[in-house]
């Protein structure tokens, strides 16, 4: 395969492996490949991820709603219950487990008293933003060693993820 000027001028700043993937975008499949190689990544990752609920007491369920919840749209006990998979009843108890643990709070909506939303406490979005640090150290503590023209390209694909593959509502969007 030719290589454009600018493949050519970045060769020596890329690892073979790097190289080989540039070479292979094109094919979904072969991208599909690369990206399941990434399993030790992932499964280190995740190990990590597991080991930080533990310490926290924190379910992976409760995890997903807390930040169902802080995320920009209003939510009630139906709307997580629609979000995380669960059913009403069980998601009402996984809000009260967090409620009793001062994350989440039952709000009264002033249009209509019966309804209530879900909100973040300060200590849930205090617990969330160290989960997400921490969750950003592990990765950050892989991407450092790369060499620099390695980590801008790891860069430039988790911008391209952020801008194009998440919805304004900050779900995944769908493929199609």
């Amino acid at each position: 395969m030719r290589q454009s000027p600018d493949a050519a001028a970045t060769d020596g700043l890329l690892s073979p492996v790097v190289q080989a993937a540039r070479d292979e975008l094109q094919n979904p499949r072969l991208l599909s490949d690369r990206i399941a190689v990434g399993r030790a990544l992932w499964r280190e990752l995740v190990i990590g991820f597991a080991s930080q609920l533990g310490e926290l007491r924190l379910g992976f369920t409760q995890l997903a709603a807390l930040y169902a919840i802080g995320g920009a749209e209003t939510l009630t006990i139906a709307d997580l219950a629609d979000r995380i998979g669960r059913t009403p009843s069980a998601t009402s108890r996984i809000v009260t487990g967090l409620e009793r643990r001062e994350l989440v709070e039952r709000v009264e909506e002033a249009v209509d008293r019966r309804q209530r939303t879900l909100a973040l406490t300060p200590r849930g979005s205090a617990l969330l933003a160290t989960i997400d640090r921490s969750r950003a150290e592990q990765f950050l503590a892989v991407v450092r060693p790369l060499p620099i023209a390695e980590r801008a390209l790891v860069a430039m694909g988790v911008a391209a993820l952020a801008s194009r593959a998440i919805t304004r509502r900050g779900g995944l969007r769908k493929g199609g």
